[in-house]
C-alpha cells in the first residue's frame, strides 16, 4: 500500500508542477497578446494620422504655396512663355 501511496504522491506533485507551468505560460501569452493589441491600436492611430497629414499636404493650395516659397516658381503667363520650334518638323514640311 505504501508503494501505491508514494506513486500517487509523485503523480500528484508532478501534475501540480505541470499545472503551475501551464498557468505561468498562459499568463505570459496573455500579456504578450495584450501588448500586441496595444501596439496594433497605436499603429492604427499612427496610420490614420499619417493619412490625414498626407491628404493635407497634397492639397492644391499647399502644393502651390510650397512651389512659390521653396522653389521660387510662379504662374505661367503668355508674356513669360517661350515657344520652341522643332527644326526637324519645319524642315520635313518643305
Amino acid at each position: 500500500m505504501t508503494r501505491l501511496s508514494i506513486l500517487l504522491l509523485v503523480a500528484l506533485v508532478l501534475s501540480g508542477l505541470y499545472l503551475v507551468k501551464t498557468s505561468y505560460e498562459s499568463r505570459r501569452l496573455f500579456v504578450e497578446l495584450e501588448r500586441a493589441k496595444a501596439e496594433e491600436a497605436q499603429l492604427a492611430a499612427d496610420a490614420k494620422r499619417l493619412d490625414a497629414e498626407r491628404r493635407t499636404e497634397a492639397t492644391h493650395l499647399k502644393v502651390e504655396r510650397t512651389a512659390r516659397e521653396k522653389l521660387a516658381m510662379r504662374l505661367a503667363s503668355p508674356e513669360v512663355t517661350v515657344y520652341v520650334a522643332d527644326s526637324r518638323a519645319s524642315g520635313a514640311s518643305q
